[in-house]
């Protein structure tokens, strides 16, 4: 087998290099306020927003092998917590830079390893007081809350407290004539099939509601009004994709159950989870406003008005393009998009209880189950061989339609592909099948329908028969029915299905991905602090600790006498004169990956204008925590008071009601150990072994000189 490898020398890593580069390129991703990044496809000249690290490292060049463990580590952080993606990126290339400067100094890859590993799980035993239970903070959060009143022409502001203080907030005026009228028909009936409608332009965050038969009467919820003001003034290149305020109204950041049972149920003492909601959007007010209405929704269905969980299994996202934003709403059942040619089906059947069928696998007359294997060495031969061609695929299709017509069935939801001829068929008879249908929404209508799930039609009974399916095109709040170019979105509900479809609409294509991206990040930021039952403190005061502790450990290991730190890393194989040395050069290698986590934060927050302005506000509050004795009794008792990065001269001098950042603690533990395990694992690479159409092309290539070809 020909092959060539190329060395990998111990100065120069062309793995760690790599790493850096990659990584290099979500750095302005990090943080609770992200700035957004284009990806222009060269060949349709399209372009998509994001702010995803998931959605971007699909977008770049990952053919080397490098590449393709990052691009690896960061799917699974994704798929396994949908969160933590942006920071397991930059903590790669942060800690791929730090060993890169190790290995400049001749420090042995052994000990790189065995430190950084030992120095990262130090950290994290040490970051443990920093967690804190959901139930403490949201009842710290309720019994903090303030109400702020809004006033005529009055500028209001909202502050977020996190421990970098970003200003992921907005200044907005709202006088009377800017607050926003919602009609009574917006308010949840059951022929409305739409809970309530977010209300919210882009880049607006708080506005006062108010309903039309009672101007006086204000929708308040439990998380109170807040409005909010940033210090700093922020280059906006597009009025579509600021995050700061551009709208002449904000809307309310509610509980909207006043809309549901035209009271609120929770008082500010004992919100459900509320605020806790609030610190985890980071800034994300649309899809906290749709999430608390499905947070209600299903307190409602489980007749509990403080269950602690969130069920994600329930929850579906239909994305239209064409409507404003302010058209986003939460509907119960399950809404989806269908192609124009299905609508004149849609409407025959709208009305009328259909009768339903679940598939599992492809509606194909090609598909077979997952394990079925045909039979080897045999060949089957017909007697009477038909000279037409797609004789077998006719019976087939002649044979499916009958089967329906048989069962009059009415409705098929399909959960892989399904036969163009079939589809045409089935239309022309008035069948409505819809492919592409995740797993757990057949479950819903299975249960909900009293369906069962079968694999091919052919083993189709009268037992596996679902009724009381309901379809009708979906129209928005307001009674607007969609007249989309390309897809119409239909809604198919039965009664008691505990579907609920988040419709996010947008009138701009290329933020159609990215809001939807934004919605399950802060769902699954939810779901895991329901899940785990506790938070971490965000805005980058754990990763401060993790830095402190850091520099603390590099301190000791440099003293003559054996501290506790030295006990903690200690290593028989490590005997040698260099250890100390090499220690202390390896942590505080480690400790840079923090500080450089920490500047990305604060200057994308806009708190530091430059990285160096940023290391230096770090500094200070390195001194003010060494001074203080216990570095996480400062940051915990700063966090708290919102007060860490202010100074006398804050221009924020106004009324503010502030709400605090937590993060999840699972989801940033395991990106960080996910981040360590993947530069140590290039570091280990000695050699890039490369084989296949790939080796000759390097060999008539520039790079030729680096590897050696057998």
């Amino acid at each position: 087998l020909a092959m060539a490898f190329r060395e990998v020398t111990a100065r120069r890593h062309i793995g760690l290099e790599q790493l850096s580069t990659f990584a290099l390129a979500g750095r302005t991703l990090l943080g609770p306020v992200k700035s957004c990044k284009f990806v222009v496809d060269e060949s349709t000249n399209q372009s998509v927003l994001t702010c995803s690290a998931a959605r971007l490292i699909e977008s770049l060049d990952l053919s080397s092998a490098t590449g393709q463990l990052l691009n690896e580590t960061v799917q699974t952080q994704n798929k396994e917590f949908k969160t933590g993606m942006s920071s397991l990126l930059f903590l790669v290339g942060a800690w791929s830079n730090a060993v890169l400067e190790c290995l400049q100094q001749n420090v042995p890859v052994s000990v790189i390893g065995s430190v950084m590993a030992e120095g990262l799980n130090s950290c994290c035993e040490k970051v443990q007081c920093l967690q804190l239970s959901i139930h403490d903070v949201n009842k710290e959060l309720c019994s903090s809350s303030a109400r702020v009143s809004i006033f005529e022409n009055e500028t209001s502001y909202i502050r977020s407290n996190s421990f970098l203080n970003p200003e992921m907030c907005f200044q907005k005026g709202v006088s009377a004539s800017e607050e926003v009228a919602v009609p009574r028909n917006v308010h949840c009936r059951p022929e409305d099939h739409c809970l309530v409608s977010t209300l919210s332009d882009l880049g607006s965050v708080a506005s006062l509601f108010k309903t039309v038969d009672d101007e006086s009467k204000s929708v308040i919820s439990g998380s109170g009004v807040i409005i909010s003001s940033c210090n700093k003034k922020k280059l906006s290149h597009s009025r579509y994709f600021s995050t700061l305020a551009k709208s002449n109204f904000s809307s309310q950041l509610g509980n909207l159950e006043g809309y549901l049972s035209g009271q609120s149920t929770y008082p500010c003492e004992c919100n459900g989870f509320g605020h806790l909601a609030m610190a985890l959007s980071h800034g994300n007010v649309t899809s906290l406003k749709l999430l608390q209405n499905i947070v209600v929704y299903q307190q409602q269905r489980a007749e509990c008005g403080r269950s602690s969980q969130l069920n994600v299994t329930e929850i579906v996202t239909c994305s239209l393009l064409g409507l404003p934003e302010s058209y986003s709403c939460v509907c119960p059942g399950f809404i989806t998009l269908v192609s124009p040619e299905k609508a004149s089906v849609i409407k025959y059947l709208q009305g009328k209880p259909l009768g339903i069928v679940l598939m599992d696998g492809d509606l194909t007359e090609q598909y077979r189950h997952l394990g079925f294997n045909r039979p080897h060495n045999v060949r089957m031969i017909s007697e009477q061989p038909s000279l037409q061609e797609g004789t077998s695929e006719d019976a087939w299709l002649c044979s499916t339609l009958d089967i329906l017509t048989h069962f009059e069935v009415s409705l098929i939801l399909v959960k892989g592909n399904v036969c163009e001829k079939l589809m045409e068929r089935c239309m022309a008879n008035n069948i409505l099948v819809i492919g592409s249908v995740k797993a757990h929404v057949l479950r819903a209508f299975g249960k909900a329908s009293g369906a069962q799930v079968v694999p091919y039609l052919a083993q189709l009974r009268a037992h596996h028969l679902g009724s009381g399916a309901h379809v009708q095109v979906w129209r928005a709040c307001d009674g607007r029915a969609m007249e989309l170019r390309e897809l119409v979105p239909v809604r198919i509900d039965v009664q008691g299905i505990p579907l609920l479809t988040a419709v996010l609409t947008t009138t701009i294509a290329a933020k159609l991905q990215f809001i939807e991206d934004q919605f399950w990040t802060f769902v699954y930021r939810l779901h895991h602090a329901l899940d785990e039952g506790k938070v971490f403190l965000g805005g980058g005061a754990v990763e401060l600790l993790c830095l402190s502790h850091t520099q603390m450990l590099a301190e000791q290991s440099l003293k003559p006498a054996r501290t506790n730190a030295e006990k903690e890393f200690h290593n028989p194989s490590w005997l040698a004169a260099s250890l100390t040395d090499c220690k202390s050069v390896v942590l505080q290698a480690l400790a840079s990956g923090w500080t450089q986590y920490l500047s990305a934060v604060l200057c994308n927050t806009a708190k530091a204008a430059s990285e160096f302005e940023a290391r230096t506000l770090i500094e200070c509050h390195l001194k003010k925590a060494a001074d203080c004795g216990s570095p996480s009794a400062y940051i915990l008792k700063e966090f708290r008071r919102g007060g860490v990065v202010q100074d006398a001269s804050d221009p924020l001098a106004g009324p503010a009601v502030g709400f605090s950042v937590y993060d999840n603690v699972a989801a940033k533990m395991e990106a960080w150990q996910r981040a360590l395990d993947l530069v140590l694992l290039v570091l280990q690479t000695d050699t890039e072994i490369i084989t296949g159409p790939e080796r000759n092309r390097l060999l008539n290539s520039d790079m030729s000189s680096e590897f050696v070809f057998l």
